[in-house]
């Protein structure tokens, strides 16, 4: 959908462009790792070892990728899929 749009907006300089994010530790992940059976450290490590970069993102990680995006460094940039998950995919 993100290229679609790009091609179809692209004449009236508008870009669009879609975040897709791996697992961050936000306040849901957080509560979902206190009320697993393991217990939250279990639950975070389990997490960590899911990413080949060795740790689980933060929600800061996702808002520089917008915020690039948002900025005219990302002036030429449409119809990508700015993936950002640790190398989560990539495996």
């Amino acid at each position: 959908m993100s290229k679609t749009d790009a091609l179809l907006y692209a004449k009236e300089g508008i870009r669009v462009n879609s975040v897709h994010p791996g697992f961050i530790w936000t306040p849901l992940v957080e509560a979902m790792a206190e009320a697993s059976e393991d217990g939250a450290e279990a639950f975070r490590k389990h997490l960590v070892g899911l990413h080949p970069i060795g740790h689980v993102g933060e929600p800061e990680d996702i808002a520089a990728g917008v915020a690039y995006l948002a900025s005219n460094d990302a002036k030429f940039v449409t119809g990508s899929e700015l993936v950002i998950d640790g190398g989560y995919t990539a495996q």
